[in-house]
């Protein structure tokens, strides 16, 4: 396998090295961005080339789990009798189960044993909010149209994939291959002028229909609406969860007593209007997500609990494996840490902890990956950023985001609003501080602005060092620089506003903290889940089953009178009714059918286990059943009283199936057949 890919390697490895010598030269950004689109395609077809080397045993039959899916209504898409819409799902009842499970385990995993802060914001968010996070300027994809029927497609994917057919015609010659194949590696970086022209030279046509094609306009992802009846405030559906803690932040602060560090958490739904929605749960439009942003003093980027997680192994990938062609590697959690290669503790402590959360809900140990984001990739603001990956029969893709965002969000909200966003902290001893600040010339401000010169001296007044120091250099540069806020921008000049620096004396001090932030996309975890579960029976093709962990199992235990017999109500009833006074979620099926079909439809839907009453149960004292693992299909015998917490205590953990094997006899089959 490694001669195979050994070519494939050393191709990204030159790359790599080529990207690194530009950068040290200063090469051109235009020049940069070429070598880094080169290096991102010779990335992914190394992984491509990797994946399809993989044993065949190792891929999940995707036809076959998506049928059981949709057969037994896990999830399915939404306004189905209408047609349907692509990119939004409905979940049924097991899927909702599931899902419900999920998040209930990540609030005992992150919310309770970390002490984090949980709150539920409102999803329409005002215009400003999104203006000031970057989203309403920056949220957008290419999107072309079907001239005559209006269909609407996404540039870089139809171009890509019209090449790639031209490409595979036999009448191609090498020379336009290459061609195209590099236009393919530049897609990311093509300007909207750049794309119509392409779309024009490669006569790309629609692909329903092969009408004409709009060129390439800008669309913005995000839902748009009005708030109230006057229509005069635009917002949007959020795209997000994380600007409700960061609007909130004082708040949190106050309730927290001042102090720092801590978390904050949401679990809600969140909007983008995908021009071209596919892969099911991984790429819709809308979806559930859960983030937690951790505020911390920047000079005190050690988390106290990081020894708890320290020595886990954990498959990394990082920026300097990616660009010299290696492959992720198995490290030490500690290691990666001490060694530099995860920024500080604090995020090395919630890698660990989200990948014990994803062992947890169900990924597979060897399916599972942090893949660091490489420079190029990163926002200019970030330290550092990595992604849980899951691999899938889709590939590797991205379930969790965990980034350090420094101080960027809660910096931006500050300047919008005037409303500092920072954390006092007392000093042992008075500290001399040096104090940049921008000076203000209010006559030539209020000539220049007029009514308007409050807002200008008031967002200056609460600029960051950071801000400050970047319009200085513009000021010296271009004589000018700009600001906006409320929606308006204003030109300031030299003789308009200076900078000062100065020293002062401080006991307390103010900070602005930085951000951690993990991000879980629970669509595309419960996707994972689904692949990573999803299991045929040895010897027997039809039947199929998913192996969800006990503990989010939709329903943990079905009851099963062996037949319609009315001598078994009774101890039915009796089951279901401990059951549920054990808050043990089960189902159940008193349908016709063998107890082998019945069984087969419980294992279908991830039942963990099943309780059968059976003859025994009523002609012996004390009266007993059988208790059936659904991985293993083995089946003990105890006594009716028992089960329900037996049951529960194997759903949450506290119980393993060998302790219970080793506790009670293995059913063979039952002694009576009918009453005496």
């Amino acid at each position: 396998m490694e001669e195979v890919l050994a070519p494939f390697r050393e191709a990204v490895r030159q790359q790599g090295d080529l990207v690194h010598q530009l950068k040290e030269n200063g090469a051109k950004e235009s020049e940069l961005s070429r070598a880094v689109a080169e290096l991102k395609a010779r990335k992914k077809t190394l992984e491509a080339k990797e994946l399809s080397l993989q044993p065949r045993d190792d891929t999940v039959d995707r036809v076959k789990m998506e049928d059981a899916l949709k057969r037994r209504f896990f999830y399915d898409q939404a306004f189905a009798i209408y047609g349907g819409v692509s990119g939004l799902y409905d979940f049924g009842p097991v899927g909702c189960a599931l899902k419900n499970n999920i998040l209930q385990v990540w609030r005992q995993h992150f919310i309770q044993e970390e002490q984090i802060l949980e709150i539920d914001c409102t999803m329409l968010t005002p215009e400003p909010v999104l203006k000031t996070s970057g989203h309403v300027d920056k949220f957008a994809d290419y999107m072309v149209k079907d001239a005559k029927t209006g269909e609407c497609y996404r540039a870089d994917h139809l171009l890509k994939a019209h090449l790639k057919k031209l490409m595979s015609d036999e009448k191609c010659s090498a020379e336009k291959a290459a061609e195209m194949e590099d236009v393919i590696t530049q897609m990311d970086n093509y300007s909207q002028q750049e794309l119509t022209e392409l779309f024009v030279k490669y006569d790309v046509k629609s692909p329903s229909t092969g009408n004409d094609l709009t060129p390439p306009v800008s669309f913005n992802l995000m839902f748009q609406t009005s708030i109230g009846p006057g229509g005069n405030m635009p917002g949007y559906l959020r795209p997000e969860t994380a600007q409700g803690m960061f609007l909130n932040f004082k708040r949190l602060l106050e309730f927290n007593q001042g102090k720092l560090p801590f978390g904050a958490a949401q679990i809600g739904n969140s909007f983008r209007n995908e021009i071209s929605p596919r892969s099911g749960l991984i790429r819709v439009r809308e979806f559930t997500m859960a983030e937690i942003e951790h505020f911390v003093d920047p000079s005190e980027k050690v988390h106290p609990k990081f020894s708890s997680v320290a020595d886990l192994e954990i498959m990394l990938f990082s920026s300097k494996a990616q660009t010299s062609g290696q492959s992720a590697q198995i490290m030490r959690l500690g290691d990666a840490v001490e060694q530099g290669v995860i920024n500080n503790s604090v995020l090395g402590y919630f890698i660990g902890r989200i990948y014990l959360y994803l062992i947890k809900v169900g990924l597979s140990k060897d399916k599972v990956r942090f893949r660091q984001h490489m420079e190029n990739e990163m926002a200019h603001y970030a330290c550092d950023c990595w992604d849980a990956e899951s691999k899938t029969s889709y590939g590797w893709i991205e379930i969790v985001g965990c980034a350090d965002r420094a101080c960027y969000d809660l910096s931006c909200h500050s300047r919008a609003t005037k409303v500092p966003l920072v954390a006092e902290k007392p000093l042992k001893e008075p500290k001399v501080v040096n104090v940049v600040q921008f000076e203000p010339n209010k006559g030539a401000i209020g000539m220049a602005f007029k009514k308007d010169s409050k807002l200008v001296l008031d967002y200056l007044a609460a600029c960051d060092e950071c801000y400050i120091t970047d319009q200085e250099k513009l000021l010296s540069a271009n004589g000018e620089f700009s600001l906006e806020t409320t929606g308006q921008t204003f030109k300031l000049t030299k003789d308009m506003v200076s900078v000062r620096r100065f020293q002062k004396t401080l006991h307390v001090e103010e900070i602005v903290p930085n951000v951690i932030e993990p991000s879980f996309g629970i669509g595309r975890i419960m996707y994972s889940i689904f692949e990573h579960s999803f299991h045929v029976r040895q010897g027997d093709e039809q039947r199929t089953y998913f192996s969800f962990p006990a503990t989010v199992a939709p329903y943990k235990c079905s009851i099963l009178p062996l037949s319609h017999n009315q001598e078994f109500t009774p101890f039915v009833q009796q089951l279901s009714e401990a059951m549920t006074k054990n808050c043990v979620s089960h189902k159940v099926d008193d349908s016709s059918g063998s107890i082998g079909r019945r069984y087969a439809r419980s294992d279908e839907i991830g039942v963990a286990f099943g309780i059968t009453v059976d003859f025994d149960t009523v002609n012996k004292t004390p009266h007993t059943a059988t208790l059936r693992d659904r991985d293993s299909m083995r089946q003990i015998r105890a006594e009716v009283v028992e089960l329900p917490g037996m049951v529960r205590d194997l759903a949450n953990g506290a119980l393993t199936w060998a302790e219970v094997e080793s506790k009670y006899p293995i059913f063979e089959g039952q002694e009576t057949s009918k009453k005496d």
